[in-house]
Parts: C-alpha cells; structure tokens; sequence
C-alpha cells in the first residue's frame, strides 16, 4: 500500500486531548499531506465504537493515543469487523505505564511516535480472546499484551490513576510494596492441554505481549505472532523465609520450580475456588472480576505497526 492509498484515524483519549505536542505532531503531518481524522473519546467504550466504525469511513490505519486501556479499547474495536476489514492499528503513548508500547520499541514521544505509526509497516500478530463468566454474567473480550491475575491484578486495579499518571511504573511499585504486607492467597484449578494443577497462587499472568505494571517483565519469552500464550504461575509461600528463593526464581523463570512455573500454551482455563471471593484480573491494565476464565491465541489476527527490529516478533529469533 503506497503512502497516497493510506487514510489515518487517530482515536484519542479524552484526557490526552489537550496534549500540545500531540496537536503540534498531527498539524505538522497534516501539513504533510497525511490524510488524518480525530475522534476524542469521552466515555468508556467510545474507542471501541470508534475503531469499528473506521471501516465503513475508509480508514486504512486506526492510531490509538492514549495508554494500555486505549490500544485495548481499539483493538477490541478492530476484532468486531470481519478479519479482511480490519484497519491496521498504530500506536501513540500517552498514558502511564505505556508497557505494550513499551517493550515492542515504539518512540515514547508524540511527535515521533505519530511519525512512526504513519510511516512504519504494519505486521501480523496474535491477539487474544478471553472467555470468562461470573455466578450470573458472561463476556468476552480480547487483549493484546497481558492479563494478570491475583496479587498483580490487585496491584493495578488499586492504584489511583491520578498516582498512575505522576509516578508512572513507579506507582505501580510503590501499590505492590504496601500490598505485599497484606497479600492473601487466590485459590484455583488451571487446566491446559492435558494437564491440571490445583494450587494457591500469588500471581498468574498469561502473556501475548512481555511485561505489564509499568515495565514489570512477566514473560520473557512472549512473542506476538507464535500462536503461544506465555503461562508465569506463581505459588504463593508460607513464611517470609520463603522469600528470597521465590525472587530467585522470578529471576530464572523455571518451567517448573518450587514457587514459579513458567510454560508456554495455546490456551488456559482457569476454575477458581468455589467459596472465594472472584479473582481480581487485568486485561492490559483493565480491572476485571471473574470466577471461571479461559484464554487462548486468535492467530494473527490484526496488524500492527511496529518497528522493523521488534523484538516481540518472531523474525528476530533469526536476526
């Protein structure tokens, strides 16, 4: 697709509409001759329509600005069209933790993470579909990086996002310190494959994408486009002894140690404990609440625009 072909829709989050490098960046390339519409989000939700809707506007590239929320909110747009419709998606960061953004080595600055979203290619990757229900509901819904559950989830859903938006990753550190004093446990059965585990857990975290909470690297090995979900389980300990050998193996990422398991599948199930409160997940930063879930890879499903040397792709096992 040649640069005269392209059409741009920036999907902007409401609280990042004011952001003058942004407005700067976008009048700089429309003078250009970028062919570039904006919508401005105001509720919750309104990425998605947005995203859905580029389709029938013509749009080639859907960019959202914003931060992990929003790239979720437009990549949940995007899996509501027909695979052959689909825009592919850009990305400008602008929230606090930006961890997909992140680790896939896009620009961190409007100015020239606008230029590398019109400019870069766009490739095929994995997203994927969670299936989850509570006593009385069920939804499903994709992401694109990390869902977490447990301690980890915890950890974001409690952290003020105005702490968020000034300390970035920081805050989520600092959330992780004072909980950890008063952690409890999250108890459940995993199902994948052929396999089954019951255990007590302290995290879970099922990755397409490497790292979640602010530049927390959950799963080394994730690539976006190998069909796999990486699986980091993290048991939960008894005493603070247990401490240091848990941290050393958060450092190694064992497939199969004492505190932390480490795999790589196609799909997991999880089943939480009865009479347990539902688990607190996620979904690329989002709070969720569920007491059954299962996740598993929609095969590069849309089209990303990403830097040539990403390392979440596969091609870079080869360079």
């Amino acid at each position: 697709m040649t640069t005269s072909q392209k059409r741009f829709l920036l999907i902007v989050n409401g609280k990042s509409a004011g952001n003058a490098a942004l407005r700067e960046a976008v009048a700089e390339q429309r003078k250009a001759g970028m062919p570039i519409s904006v919508r401005v989000t105001w509720e919750a939700g309104d990425a998605i329509y947005f995203a859905e809707a580029a389709a029938d506007m013509g749009i080639t590239h859907v960019v959202a600005c914003g931060g992990d929320g929003t790239v979720n909110e437009v990549m949940n747009g995007l899996m509501r069209l027909e695979a052959s419709r689909r825009p592919a998606m850009g990305i400008v960061p602008l929230g606090s933790a930006n961890d997909f953004a992140t680790s896939v080595g896009l620009p961190l600055e409007p100015t020239e993470a606008l230029a590398a979203a019109l400019t870069l290619v766009d490739y095929p990757i994995d997203v994927v579909k969670l299936s989850a229900e509570n006593d009385s509901e069920s939804a499903t819904s994709y992401y694109v990086n990390m869902m977490t559950g447990g301690f980890g989830a915890e950890i974001t859903s409690s952290t003020p996002k105005m702490l968020k938006r000034m300390l970035g990753g920081g805050a989520y550190s600092l959330m992780g310190a004072v909980k950890a004093w008063r952690h409890r446990s999250y108890r459940g059965t995993l199902h994948w494959a052929d396999q089954e585990e019951s255990a007590s857990l302290l995290l879970l975290a099922i990755g397409n994408g490497r790292q979640s909470g602010g530049g927390q690297v959950l799963a080394p090995n994730a690539r976006l486009d190998d069909g796999l979900l990486d699986v980091l389980v993290v048991r939960d300990f008894v005493t603070a002894s247990a401490v240091p050998e848990l941290v050393s193996e958060l450092q190694d990422f064992p497939s199969d140690g004492r505190f932390v398991r480490y795999l790589s599948v196609d799909a997991l199930s999880v089943t939480t404990q009865p009479d347990d409160p539902p688990w607190p997940l996620t979904l690329d930063g989002e709070a969720r609440h569920y007491r059954r879930f299962r996740a598993e890879v929609v095969p590069l499903a849309i089209r990303a625009v990403l830097p040539d040397n990403c390392p979440l792709l596969s091609s870079a096992d080869q360079g």
